[in-house]
């Protein structure tokens, strides 16, 4: 079941393409990252889900219906670029945002105080924007793009502007909203938190979709089929084809082999010392992210 289908859509500023020819399906409850260098097209393809900009053709739908305007009540979206109104209280800017979302006064209140607690804000509901840290200021504006309870929640570079122990803290939050059930799009160049949070992705280079699915298999498409073996060698005298990639008292090496079966590749390596352990080392996100940006850039 997917929450957000998007259909062939196509996007042009003038003669420039930003988006040309994209179909991805989000799926229900999950986090789907959306990867791509700087002006892939990733903020226009954003933008266009909010209702900022219009596509130019294509078609999206929103939880099995045609994308419409009062579909926004049930999105979050914590854009890139932070607005939050500086001259303004901490306390009076979530409850503002609260109620234009439709929540009641009485109801604005409950959320925002709770939040405040659970992010550790409450000390500073009383001071402006512009008299917080950057940090405190990006809690905030997370606050005021969760509060209504959207069903699809849109975070780009989330992380941005936090120190490790509060990134943690969002990172944490991000992973029980999403046990609540609410799909999260999450735009990041940070790939460690791609590889942690994600259980879809898609690529997308100078406006192309270059690849999208299932983050395992999608790293199964990719794999080379190389094998990492740490052993307690007798003899170094390996292959050639076979790289050592630590040698002290256990060896660790990796080979190269996409004829053989995982069976007939640890019978050869069993020649050469005792196995201590045996596995495919399967491609990281950013590894293939970075192949697949320069195979589309030389193409």
């Amino acid at each position: 079941m997917s929450i957000l289908s998007i259909l062939q859509l196509h996007k042009y500023y003038g003669e420039q393409a930003a988006l040309e020819d994209i179909s991805l399906d989000i799926p229900e409850g999950k986090i789907f990252g959306l990867l791509g260098p700087n002006g892939a097209g990733k903020t226009t393809l954003i933008r266009i889900v909010n209702q900022i900009i219009a596509q130019d053709s294509g078609e999206i739908r929103f939880d099995n219906e045609p994308l419409e305007r009062y579909h926004i009540s049930k999105i979050g979206y914590l854009p890139e670029e932070r607005g939050l109104y500086k001259k303004m209280t901490v306390y009076d800017q979530l409850i503002y945002f609260a109620r234009i979302k439709g929540i009641s006064s009485r109801e604005a209140r409950s959320k925002v105080n709770y939040w405040l607690d659970k992010l550790s804000v409450g000390a500073w509901r009383d001071k402006k924007i512009e008299e917080l840290s950057k940090g405190m200021a990006q809690k905030v504006q997370f606050i005021a793009t969760v509060i209504h309870g959207p069903k699809l929640l849109i975070l780009d570079e989330p992380f941005s502007g936090f120190d490790p122990v509060n990134a943690a803290l969002i990172r944490d939050e991000i992973l029980e909203i999403k046990e609540s059930g609410v799909t999260i799009m999450l735009s990041t160049h940070r790939m460690d938190s791609v590889e942690q949070l994600c259980d879809h992705v898609a690529l997308i280079n100078k406006s192309k979709l270059l690849l999208h699915g299932a983050i395992d298999a999608v790293k199964a498409t990719h794999d080379e089929r190389v094998f990492e073996v740490v052993l307690e060698a007798w003899s170094l005298d390996f292959p050639e084809s076979w790289r050592v990639v630590k040698s002290s008292n256990l060896v660790t090496i990796w080979v190269a082999q996409d004829r053989m079966s995982a069976n007939e590749v640890l019978s050869g390596v069993m020649k050469y010392g005792e196995v201590k352990s045996f596995g495919i080392l399967r491609p990281s996100i950013e590894e293939i992210f970075i192949k697949q940006v320069k195979a589309s850039d030389h193409g």
